[in-house]
């Protein structure tokens, strides 16, 4: 077999802990792609759905238990090689906080799912596990296979469609000591030309998030940055945007927001390596950017700034 083709998907998921301390896991079916394996309930994101309400969908789908988000646990990707279908699956997978607020737990049929139990910690570590599900979890992180045959045919990851896309995407609400704010401008030809963004862009097939923020920092500004918190996940929905295709695309933005410090700022500089998307970065006073041409997620983020991380962490999500 040559060489897989690269798929991309982007999906939410929920970490439900009961009282005694025990976690709520599902089971992969017979149409899943590792059948009997477990993970935390959840799926993938259909487009222009917001991330926090896929989880709620998700979890009713295989749980038949309504749930609400209570904050960000999670944000990571991992890549699946699926030789019979032909492709290496990256996964971005967004994971909430979620708290019950009704139903009666069942298990799901017909779907991706065939059971769900309340596990102990313990208990899962005799488990297959998907790797994501176990290191959230604190156990051993074991790979899947990859010769096992399907257990029922499985719908294939085909292409993405010219006219319809999902983007994936890190970005940071970016500091310095003096309390300054790092902000990019976005080039002309691009989605909101002229505005001013916050750094980061979207993460290439095979990178973590973190990671592809603060290469992104140093490709659009020369500074090196530290992440000190995850503060949100936010969707974006453009039916008809227009950008260097030259074409309107039906555009699903999926973002995850970071606080980032960087220590020693200098003089920001655009390098090649930014892609031509970013025409000039700066680093501004904080309450004078608000007066600045914004993006939304930029705005909202200086907004959000005064708040505690606490509230900013999933409750109030950017929209």
């Amino acid at each position: 077999m040559g060489e897989l083709a690269r798929r991309r998907r982007v999906g939410a998921y929920g970490l439900l802990t009961g009282a005694d301390g025990r976690v709520l896991l599902a089971r992969g079916s017979v149409l899943a792609d590792f059948p009997g394996v477990w993970q935390l309930p959840g799926g993938g994101l259909e487009h222009a759905e917001h991330p926090a309400v896929a989880v709620v969908r998700e979890f009713a789908e295989e749980t038949g238990l309504v749930v609400e988000t209570a904050g960000l646990a999670a944000v990571v990707a991992d890549v699946i090689r699926l030789p019979d279908l032909g492709v290496a699956l990256h996964t971005d997978r967004i994971i909430y906080h979620v708290k019950g607020v009704s139903g009666t737990l069942r298990h799901e049929a017909d779907g991706t799912t065939d059971l769900v139990a309340w596990i102990t910690p313990a208990e899962a570590a005799g488990l297959p596990l998907m790797p994501f599900t176990a290191d959230l979890l604190g156990l051993p992180v074991t790979p899947l296979p990859e010769d096992v045959p399907p257990a029922a045919p499985r719908v294939p990851y085909d292409p993405p469609s010219p006219d319809r896309r999902q983007r994936f995407g890190a970005y940071g609400l970016v500091t310095d000591p003096e309390d300054r704010v790092l902000l990019t401008q976005i080039a002309d030809g691009y989605p909101g030309a002229g505005r001013w963004h916050l750094p980061g862009g979207g993460t290439d097939h095979g990178e973590q998030p973190v990671t592809a923020l603060l290469r992104e920092i140093v490709e659009e500004s020369g500074q090196l940055g530290r992440v000190t918190a995850l503060l949100d996940a936010s969707s974006l929905h453009n039916p008809a945007a227009l950008g260097p295709e030259g074409r309107p695309l039906d555009w699903h933005g999926v973002r995850v927001l970071y606080r980032v410090v960087v220590e020693a700022p200098t003089v920001p500089e655009v390098t090649e390596l930014a892609g031509g998307s970013t025409a000039r970065a700066a680093w501004f006073d904080r309450r004078a950017a608000v007066d600045l041409p914004l993006t939304d997620i930029a705005a909202r983020a200086l907004r959000l700034i005064e708040q505690p991380i606490a509230r900013r962490a999933g409750i109030d999500p950017l929209r």
